[in-house]
């Protein structure tokens, strides 16, 4: 099974359609599917539900699909760095389901598995709980929340093999490992392509069964969401 695509068009291509919900890796800029988004952009498919940590910055990561009105809900827990983002939903134009970090990262890890749902005590008392089941155990309180399982999910690694294996690079496995195992149909952008046996198995961090297609992208953009830098001595 050839699972190497020649660009991102292609490798979306028959698999994106209007009204799906599409997981997206990253963190903040970083570790996210460049060239998949903006092959997503330029696809013109609409009424999407995306899942992500956080939707980019204006005009670039999922930003571009905020700016072309193709994603109508967004689940994540940050919005911060995205003025159109904030703009949309604070005018109405945008749904937006805020789900805390560690739940966001849960819901993807447990769709993955195949776990429907799961307890845990953040969001207890706060409107993150309102109308979900609350339930008991050994004295504490605890919200259910239910998983996530995306239609497409769009990862980026720094190194696949021909199979699909996969190896992330420091702050870009936050997310997307998750969001590879949410996916019923997992699209992967790597900056390096090696031969089946190439990567030491104790060194793979999501195994090829979860990987439906990939895409070279060599040399992504890689911007940093904020530059800071100390003034010289």
């Amino acid at each position: 099974m050839n699972k190497v695509y020649p660009d991102a068009a292609s490798a979306l291509a028959g698999i994106v359609h209007d009204g799906q919900t599409i997981a997206v890796g990253g963190f903040g800029l970083c570790g996210i599917p460049e060239a998949l988004i903006g092959a997503l952009r330029d696809s013109g498919v609409t009424g999407l539900t995306a899942i992500s940590n956080n939707a980019g910055v204006d005009g670039f990561g999922l930003g571009q699909l905020l700016t072309t009105r193709q994603i109508k809900k967004m689940i994540a827990s940050y919005v911060g760095e995205n003025k159109e983002f904030a703009r949309q939903y604070l005018a109405g134009e945008l749904e937006l389901e805020f789900t805390p970090q560690g739940t966001l990262a849960e819901k993807l890890r447990a769709g993955g598995a195949g776990i429907p749902a799961f307890f845990t005590k953040t969001g207890v008392g706060t409107i993150v709980a309102d109308g979900k089941e609350i339930r008991e155990f050994d004295g504490e309180q605890y919200v259910m929340e239910h998983s996530l399982v995306a239609d497409v999910s769009l990862v980026k690694a720094y190194m696949a093999d021909r199979a699909g294996n996969l190896v992330y690079r420091k702050t870009a496995r936050n997310f997307n490992p998750n969001v590879a195992m949410a996916g019923k149909i997992t699209i992967v952008e790597v900056e390096k392509l090696v031969e089946v046996g190439e990567i030491d198995p104790d060194q793979v961090h999501t195994p090829s069964i979860f990987v439906h297609r990939i895409v070279v992208n060599a040399n992504p953009e890689k911007r940093i969401e904020q530059r800071t830098v100390r003034a010289e001595a």
